[in-house]
């Protein structure tokens, strides 16, 4: 009984700092977070903290794998609710892009992921969650005809390039109208895709 109570709450301790972990970076930047702001805000201690996270890197690392989960569970949920193929792979390009346009989304996982783990453990991340969604739906396509026979990979990366450039273009834009410009120009974009 004693251990279940323990473990409930070393849980809630857990979810405590990821929550205002995710909110701090989000609303102010990884850089201008410190730990000392987080666990007031997550009501503990520093030691506790240390006992979930090594780093405010790692706390930082377990808010983006948790953004890039959400973003990926959004898209899939959209997506899946299609039933033809190539409307599941559109739809999910668009709620990627409106997922990802999100401030809070855009500031942990386009802006300061890479920034702070570095390129190659925030891609092996993208790989893990949007990205291998992607190259299932790209290899279905490309296997029932839909799209000529290419290479999944570099068509993979493309695809996830240019949608992580736009929403990132659009975290800058103040024109509202951006946003319906890009989803038109992705929709072209894909469209070209297409077996004649």
């Amino acid at each position: 009984m004693a251990d279940s109570v323990r473990a409930r709450q070393r849980e809630q301790t857990r979810r405590a700092l990821l929550r205002e972990g995710r909110r701090l970076f989000a609303t102010q930047g990884y850089g201008a977070v410190g730990l000392s702001e987080i666990v007031r805000a997550a009501g503990v201690t520093k030691g506790a903290l240390y006992h979930h996270f090594d780093s405010k890197t790692a706390l930082f690392r377990a808010v983006l794998e948790e953004v890039q989960q959400e973003v990926a569970r959004t898209v899939a949920t959209t997506a899946d609710a299609e039933d033809d193929p190539w409307a599941r792979f559109t739809t999910g390009c668009q709620s990627f892009l409106t997922a990802a346009t999100a401030p809070e989304i855009q500031r942990v996982m386009l802006v300061d992921g890479p920034a702070v783990l570095g390129w190659t453990q925030w891609r092996a991340l993208d790989e893990a969650t949007s990205a291998h969604h992607l190259a299932e739906i790209l290899t279905e396509l490309i296997e029932n005809g839909t799209i000529p026979r290419h290479p999944v990979a570099p068509l993979t990366h493309l695809l996830s390039g240019a949608m992580n450039e736009a929403a990132l273009w659009l975290a800058e834009s103040d024109n509202p109208e951006d946003l319906t410009a890009t989803r038109a120009a992705l929709s072209h974009m894909l469209e070209a895709l297409r077996t004649p």
